[in-house]
């Protein structure tokens, strides 16, 4: 095996992040046919580059494998679909998109996002590898291509006039792992006087949160803006704004011109960030060192805790099948004699089981016949909206349980 080189600026990876063993594709729901068949696992070792500070894996699941038909349909989380209403709403009044504006979005999934802007008269094109997720965008009248995103499609839609407006792409960073590809593509695919506006989970969250199971083979990267910065720096694309969210346990939404464009200047929310990054030890390599220790105490204390519930007699199932939860069940060894089955609103994953643990995908109606103790929230981010959903647990005394930031029954 060759040496291991940082996918952005080619520096040598020496410096382990996190080691959380072997696991399978967090997407890779099985059939009842596949209980009988070996699942291939791969190695979860995330590194760090002692230079640009690029937390990343080795490509090991490739997106072809990954995204041809994928489980993930955006629509059916109502708090995300609130989130891109908002989102198109401010976008179209801060970047003054009117009648002939084009909005194009990288990782367009079932269009949750284009439909808002569709819906007040703009052009909008979504591009998404995922047939099966494209088409029910396509049903809805959105304009989507069927593709991996890099320069060289950049290049075919410049060719058909399809610059960009605004140019977006919601949690699709850390997805494809040619970086330099990507932030090429985008330069070109941008007009002259066109936004770049990006979303992605912030690193600094996922270490002070010990947001470990947000990290398996479908992320390839993991950003701070002290990194991602100087990215389009690089490629000629400046970040003039930055926002910090809470979606996805904390997560950043970028905005970034062409450097020769001197329409925006750089907010102080920039710069303000850069420095809490520095002062928090994003630029120490001592300071990524430190996080695999605490990721294995939390995995001790998750399972004296889940042992302590089973030896009181207490049952327990899960809400949701998120490809982060994949990585928390098989990290920390939980099957279905822990979690009996977990229940999921997305029809394409019910009658599924988990990739790893093999634990049973049911309907939410699941719950309600069985009557479990303890509902464990795989999608911890989404809790105020689950509990919402499924407090009629309450009736039988049943409680919510989350195990990611930390340990919490509510």
């Amino acid at each position: 095996m060759g040496e291991r080189l940082c996918r952005f600026c080619q520096t040598p990876l020496k410096d382990i992040f996190v080691d959380l063993g072997v696991s399978p594709l967090a997407n890779a729901y099985l059939k009842a046919a596949d209980l009988a068949k070996m699942e291939p696992f791969y190695p979860l070792q995330v590194y760090v580059c002692s230079s640009c500070f690029l937390v990343q894996l080795e490509e090991l699941g490739k997106p072809g494998e990954i995204f041809s038909d994928y489980m993930y349909f955006s629509s059916f989380s109502d708090s995300w679909l609130e989130h891109a209403r908002s989102f198109a709403g401010m976008a179209v009044k801060r970047f003054n998109l009117k009648q002939g504006s084009r909005i194009v979005e990288i990782g367009s999934n079932d269009g949750y996002l284009l439909r808002y802007f569709k819906e007040i008269g703009l052009e909008v094109l979504g591009i998404e590898p995922a047939e099966n997720v494209a088409r029910v965008a396509e049903e809805k009248g959105l304009e989507t291509v069927v593709r991996f995103f890099n320069s060289t499609l950049a290049s075919e839609l410049v060719a058909k006039d399809k610059k960009a407006d605004l140019l977006v792409g919601n949690n699709v960073l850390a997805h494809i792992p040619n970086t330099n590809d990507l932030i090429k593509g985008l330069k070109k695919l941008l007009n002259p006087a066109g936004v770049i506006s990006m979303e992605f989970p912030h690193l600094l969250s996922l270490i002070e949160e010990n947001q470990f199971d947000t990290i398996y083979h479908e992320h390839y990267s993991y950003y701070s803006l002290t990194t991602i910065e100087r990215i389009f720096k690089t490629h000629g694309l400046c970040i003039f704004d930055v926002e910090r969210l809470t979606t996805h346990g904390g997560s950043l939404r970028i905005y970034a011109c062409h450097t020769e464009n001197e329409g925006y200047a750089v907010s102080e929310r920039v710069e303000d960030l850069l420095i809490i990054e520095e002062k928090k030890g994003l630029k120490e390599i001592a300071t990524y060192a430190a996080f695999g220790g605490q990721v294995r105490a939390a995995k001790h204390e998750i399972l004296k805790f889940l042992i302590t519930l089973k030896e009181q007699g207490q049952s327990i199932a899960g809400y949701g099948a998120p490809a982060k939860g994949n990585t928390l069940l098989n990290y920390c060894a939980i099957g279905p004699d822990f979690i009996e089955y977990t229940v999921d609103r997305n029809p394409h994953k019910q009658r599924l089981f988990l990739p790893g643990s093999r634990i049973p995908i049911c309907g939410p109606e699941k719950i309600y016949e069985t009557k479990p103790d303890y509902l464990l929230i795989l999608p911890w981010n989404l809790k105020e909206e689950i509990m919402d959903q499924m407090a009629g647990i309450r009736q039988w005394g049943g409680r919510f349980l989350v195990l990611i930031p930390k340990i919490a029954v509510f």
